[in-house]
């Protein structure tokens, strides 16, 4: 059985400012039933400290036996110790194609990224009546404060 987290984790650029901000949700696999243990929170980087990690590993998987991630790495400055790592991409087609959009709009800002014929997908109007894990998800709701720090300039 593939078990996997109940909705993605929103990641905000915010060049100006050049921070990262991870919507991340924290859970604890020994406690499977605690309400406690569960839960959501968002972090912030620096930018300048992330880099991207690309990983495959065997195991019994209902979809076969690799897995590939991407993951973001968090290290101390000036140095490679990682810190922290979170989740990026599923594949790493994917996780190439969103770290050079990242990058690009990091150092050029949105006009260098390319037109989407949709538009971005909303989390939370997801129809998701057949899913129960992320029926019973929370929503995305950033923090009053870093919501509004993460959307503007200093």
């Amino acid at each position: 059985m593939d078990v996997a987290g109940p909705r993605d984790e929103p990641i905000r650029f915010n060049r100006a400012r050049r921070k990262v901000y991870v919507y991340r949700f924290r859970h604890d696999g020994l406690r499977l039933f605690s309400r406690s243990a569960w839960g959501t929170r968002a972090e912030v980087y620096d930018w300048d400290d992330l880099r991207a990690e690309a990983c495959s590993v065997y195991g019994a998987m209902g979809t076969g036996g690799l897995i590939e991630t991407v993951t973001m790495a968090v290290v101390k400055p000036g140095t490679n110790q990682v810190t922290e790592r979170f989740h990026f991409a599923h594949d790493f087609q994917q996780g190439e194609m969103y770290w050079a959009m990242a990058q690009l709009f990091m150092q050029q800002g949105p006009q260098a990224l390319p037109t989407f014929p949709r538009p971005p997908r909303d989390w939370n109007n997801e129809d998701v009546s057949f899913n129960l894990a992320r029926r019973l998800a929370p929503k995305v709701q950033w923090p009053a404060d870093l919501d509004l720090e993460s959307r503007t300039a200093p």
